[in-house]
């Protein structure tokens, strides 16, 4: 007889937590093929660490081939759903198009960079959602202050030497925070150029709004003590190639603006013309689509009912997707007769964000902390959720505090391949 055949398309927390759970505990029983654009799981919290030129890329990204040895790995972007048929359409890294039948279908596609109808935004901002985007951006900030040291023109060094960041959440609090520690270490070895400014903009009134209060004013303390310049209740009414206008009319030059405002589900969601909430696929406290019991869905994808918040659904966060990725394949295992299926409930345990160095803000168990002992908390948190990696990036960590950082353009990935408007922030994209 045919072995059924589980398919599971994205790679992100959900999906691989999804993976590993299913194969740890199928053992070869049935088929798990795993469809992703990349061979890697990203890290997506230490992200800001690689475009700050603290951790190597490949620390953040950990094998699926090599920590996932019962899962068939197929490389691909998933862009169509056949419900009816059964099957998912991909198109592989040479452009081949290719088919995969499927008994069950987990969907964890993920989010990409959320777009707002600000005029220029789309053509000069830059999106912090994938490694293609980190590696662009490590290398411009070093390339706007080997520029600046070059010009004779006040004003284009001022604009070079400013870096705005739009959007005061955990990924734009945390690339603000540590972009000023690397930008500051640049400025101290080209000797012509002043200290760099930094910007961090959002509409919200304080940093960090969706968390406790307390973790917001102490990211804005230390973002305030190493000169970043944070505005609450502001944000960019156009953008263009000098600079951007701020809604309160002021103009400030830069080439510099990085756009964090939040994220959106993958377009292929909407494109499978099943309910939505907000744009993220309606599913039941079980992870299944009504109507399709042998569909589930979770993560950033998913509008999963929040059983602690009645009426509510679960946040985008990494927290919930790893645990939703978990839930999911209990009940994919529960539709073949193993085990009973669980509905997801789940608390927050607390939030961490890391501010660089010794700084963080973290709030364990609810118990609020601040400077190294945030610090403590929270790097030990990222090694202990890292699938792999994890002496590796303590290495790393140990080498950045008694050494000075390895500032070099590598020029791996052009503008042009990190458009902020795409469905795939993940990939390197080709002209067209």
């Amino acid at each position: 007889m045919k072995r059924s055949r589980i398919v599971i398309v994205g790679a992100g927390f959900a999906g691989y937590q999804a993976a590993r759970g299913l194969s740890r505990k199928l053992r070869g029983a049935a088929e798990v093929v795993l469809i992703n654009p990349n061979d890697y799981f990203l890290y997506l919290p230490l992200l800001p660490e690689v475009a700050a030129g603290t951790l190597e890329p490949r620390r953040v990204t950990v094998s699926l081939a090599g920590t996932l040895p019962r899962v068939r790995v197929v490389l691909g972007e998933v862009h169509g759903v056949d419900l009816e048929g059964r099957n998912v359409t991909y198109t592989d890294p040479d452009g081949r198009t290719g088919t995969l039948d499927y008994d069950r279908l987990v969907l964890t596609v993920g989010s990409v960079n959320k777009l707002l109808p600000i005029p220029g935004v789309a053509e000069h901002a830059h999106g912090f959602r994938g490694m293609p985007e980190a590696l662009f951006l490590r290398d411009h900030i070093s390339r706007q202050i080997a520029l600046a040291a070059e010009t004779e023109d006040p004003q284009e060094r001022a604009a070079r030497c400013t870096f705005v960041v739009v959007g005061a959440g955990y990924t734009g609090t945390e690339v603000a925070a540590q972009g000023v520690r690397y930008t500051d270490a640049l400025a101290r070895q080209y000797k012509r150029v002043p200290r760099p400014r930094w910007m961090l903009l959002d509409v919200a009134p304080r940093v960090l709004p969706g968390l406790d209060e307390r973790l917001s004013r102490t990211a804005d303390r230390v973002l305030r003590e190493r000169g970043v310049d944070v505005r609450s209740g502001s944000s960019v009414k156009e953008a263009t190639a000098d600079g951007v206008l701020l809604d309160d009319g002021s103009f400030v030059g830069t080439r510099s603006l990085v756009w964090c405002v939040g994220v959106r589900p993958d377009p292929l969601v909407a494109d499978l013309g099943l309910p939505t909430d907000q744009g993220r696929l309606c599913v039941d406290e079980y992870l299944a689509v009504p109507g399709h019991p042998e569909v589930l869905a979770c993560g950033d994808a998913a509008a999963v009912p929040d059983l602690t918040r009645p009426g509510e659904t679960t946040p985008m966060t990494a927290q919930h997707a790893v645990r939703q990725g978990k839930v999911a394949a209990n009940n994919v295992l529960a539709s073949y007769g193993r085990g009973e299926r669980k509905a997801y409930k789940h608390n927050d345990l607390g939030f961490a964000v890391d501010l660089g160095g010794l700084d963080a803000a973290a709030n364990p168990l609810k118990v609020p902390l601040s400077g190294p002992a945030a610090g403590l908390v929270t790097r030990g948190y990222h090694l202990a959720s890292l699938p792999g990696n994890r002496v590796r990036v303590a290495a790393d960590w140990a080498l950045n505090a008694v050494l000075p950082r390895q500032a070099v353009q590598l020029g791996l990935v052009r503008k042009w391949a990190v458009p902020l408007d795409t469905s795939s922030p993940e990939t390197v994209q080709t002209p067209k």
